[in-house]
């Protein structure tokens, strides 16, 4: 398929997330099929793609995944769609660092050849819309930059004289214009949207995001814009289906949700069966399971009713005693670990199955793009084996992972490694996607299937 487009902005917070959700709605309800992409590491905003299309939303990240990764990953996800659409990160031009374009809306446009619309938050402004659109036009003329939105309008006159002045500065075309309206607020809080895993979309939202983009986007137009987008070279396949071999049990509740999609299909092509389950509700993990991934989420928020399943903590502490695979990622590392003190200073038992105990600190951020070399063998890395990885949390580790097992030096941070690898246990704050290292995946299900003999014999 050929048909695709970028939303862009000039920043976070400029409404991305708005404008692309209504734009699956609306293109949906018109009867085409269309396949969202977020940019970046991002695990929130492909969930209210996923709702607005109707399509699982695939995260395309140019600093975690190589070039010709991204493109499988796009081609395979973009197959026997109509129309692709992609949500920026951050603005246009930030990625990695303030150097490069390492990572950056604009570095995934090019390797893609889309044609991109950057919204444009003009409250409080008109002409000097103008000249941030024509920055955004000449910093980079690699960049197909093809009109942009409006975002935050507050009169019919305020939109006229914005879109005046963005039209004369860059010869280009306003695609639209849509008003404040607190309506179409999206609910947030600290690690930014509340993810629909959480609070689904009304479907009268859903709706009304359909009739927003109707009534104040040029939808034929930007479709248009999308079909003028050049063929795309073949990709090569993101991988070859092998034979099922082991069953995995994927975390899967409010408190945990955080996966790309992508790598659970590399799982399934490696042989995995993925099954999920609730660390929140279940009482036992699922039947023959050899692995177990514990992926990242919330679980400060629903620590007290994790910490009172004591029959599913039990059973995932019996797991990695028995050999059972354990790979656990950021708040997967937070439910595997001693315990979990929360943003009100409450202790919470966890799992115990990292000698550690985790804490929420208020203010405290830790964000990056990271480079991991592995210190040791485990479920998902042999020692010496590199990958890049992402990291953002608010919460921090209590006490020290003993020295004999922590997991993997962090290039970014020299003399200072981290995360926990023991046998078949691996967990730290480090999420990875296994398409920026496909042998994990293939690694992983293998122990598994060793997962499963071992819990057998």
């Amino acid at each position: 398929m050929s048909a695709r487009i970028v939303i862009a902005g000039t920043a976070s917070g400029t409404g991305k997330t708005t404008v692309t959700a209504a734009l699956c709605a609306a293109f949906r309800r018109r009867g085409l099929t269309v396949q969202p992409f977020k940019a970046g590491p991002d695990y929130i905003d492909p969930t209210y793609h996923t709702q607005a299309s109707g399509r699982a939303c695939r995260n395309l990240d140019s600093f975690l995944l190589e070039p010709a990764v991204l493109r499988a990953v796009f081609a395979r996800a973009a197959d026997r769609a109509d129309l692709a659409i992609v949500e920026g990160v951050m603005g246009l031009y930030d990625g990695r660092d303030g150097t490069t374009e390492v990572g950056s809306t604009a570095e995934i446009a090019k390797l893609l050849d889309a044609p991109v619309v950057v919204v444009l938050d003009v409250a409080a402004q008109a002409r000097t819309a103008a000249a941030i659109a024509l920055g955004c036009l000449r910093f980079d003329p690699g960049v197909r930059i093809a009109g942009f939105v409006l975002q935050r309008v507050g009169s019919d006159t305020h939109a006229r004289w914005a879109t005046a002045a963005v039209e004369d500065a860059t010869g280009l075309p306003v695609l639209g214009a849509l008003r404040r309206d607190a309506s179409l607020a999206l609910p947030e809080r600290h690690l930014g949207l509340i993810p629909t895993t959480e609070r689904v979309l009304p479907p009268a939202f859903v709706d009304h995001l359909a009739d927003v983009a109707e009534t104040s986007l040029a939808l034929d137009r930007i479709r248009a814009v999308a079909a003028s987008a050049p063929p795309l070279p073949p990709a090569r396949p993101l991988g070859e289906r092998t034979a099922t071999v082991a069953r995995i049990a994927v975390a899967r509740d409010e408190a945990f949700g955080f996966y790309y999609e992508d790598s659970l299909e590399l799982l399934a092509l490696a042989g995995a069966e993925l099954v999920p389950f609730s660390p929140l509700a279940d009482r036992a993990l699922p039947r023959h399971v050899g692995g177990l991934y514990v992926g990242g989420g919330f679980p400060e928020l629903y620590a007290e009713r994790l910490s009172a399943n004591v029959a599913m903590r039990r059973d995932v502490a019996d797991a990695g005693a028995r050999g059972v695979a354990v790979v656990g990622e950021c708040g997967g590392l937070m439910y595997l670990a001693r315990a979990l003190t929360d943003g009100s200073g409450r202790r919470h038992e966890m799992v115990g199955v990292v000698p550690i105990e985790t804490a929420m600190r208020a203010g405290r951020l830790t964000l990056g793009y990271r480079t991991i070399t592995a210190l040791r063998d485990g479920p998902l890395l042999a020692q010496g084996e590199t990958v890049r990885a992402h990291e953002f949390h608010y919460s921090e580790p209590l006490g020290d992972v003993p020295h004999d097992r922590l997991a993997f030096d962090v290039a970014e941070r020299p003399g200072a490694p981290q995360g926990y690898a023991s046998g078949n246990v691996f967990a730290s704050y480090m999420h990875v996607h296994f398409g920026s290292r496909p042998s994990m995946a293939r690694r992983f299900v293998a122990a598994a299937a060793a997962g499963i003999l071992a819990a057998t014999e």
